[in-house]
């Protein structure tokens, strides 16, 4: 008696013809495993050297004892550690969250607030600088407060009637600012506010103020 199989439908998908897409997955290299396999005897390595050793080879980079391409070509640039670095906000995005009720103009708005409403994101850096960007429509009288206002921002500000205070803030006391509840949490004291360095007198018109501690800490 003949068997006969019943044919599958192309397309049709049975236990039989599953598998992966075509290249998908890849056989492994096996070295040393007879002359036939083209990968025998020295597996690949060669015949002697220093590669072919068990546990040899050379660093990446290393040219054989002349100085290598990475010492040759001169290094550029630097990194400074003392830069600092601002989020930018523009005066129309600044308007725009006023008007949206997301900022109070009748206060004087703080990183904090800024902050708060996401008018430059949570990572604040180094502080926020004040940008001109929308000066010309900018109509609304408001004090603020950031860490840095260009010529042109801080004229559009006080033509409209409003003020603009850039402050000092190190990290530790940003942090205090915008996040008191950290400190809380800590069971700590916020920080006294840091005096500006020598380095960046005249860059800043005051010290950015605190709030007191009401921390478990301070009670004690």
């Amino acid at each position: 008696m003949r068997w006969f199989s019943a044919r599958v439908p192309e397309g049709f998908v049975a236990l039989n013809n599953i598998a992966d897409n075509p290249g998908a997955t890849k056989a492994i290299k096996r070295v040393g495993r007879g002359i036939g396999s083209g990968l025998g005897k020295t597996s690949g390595r060669g015949h002697k050297g220093q590669k072919a050793r068990s546990g040899g080879g050379v660093k990446p980079g290393f040219e054989g004892g002349q100085t290598p391409q990475m010492l040759r070509v001169p290094r550029r640039g630097f990194h400074n550690p003392f830069q600092r670095v601002y989020r930018h906000l523009n005066l129309d995005t600044l308007k725009q969250w006023i008007q949206e009720g997301r900022l109070d103009a009748s206060a004087v708005i703080t990183m904090k607030h800024l902050r708060d409403s996401n008018a430059v994101g949570h990572q604040i850096q180094d502080g926020v600088k004040l940008l001109a960007g929308g000066a010309k429509d900018f109509d609304i009288p408001v004090k603020i407060e950031v860490s840095q206002a260009s010529a042109a921002a801080r004229e559009a500000i006080e033509k409209a009637g409003g003020s603009v205070t850039t402050v000092y803030y190190n990290e530790l006391g940003l942090r205090a600012l915008c996040r008191p509840d950290w400190f809380e949490k800590k069971g700590r004291l916020i920080p006294r506010p840091a005096r500006i360095p020598p380095k960046l007198q005249g860059k800043f018109d005051a010290v950015g103020a605190l709030q007191s501690s009401s921390s478990p800490a301070a009670a004690q």
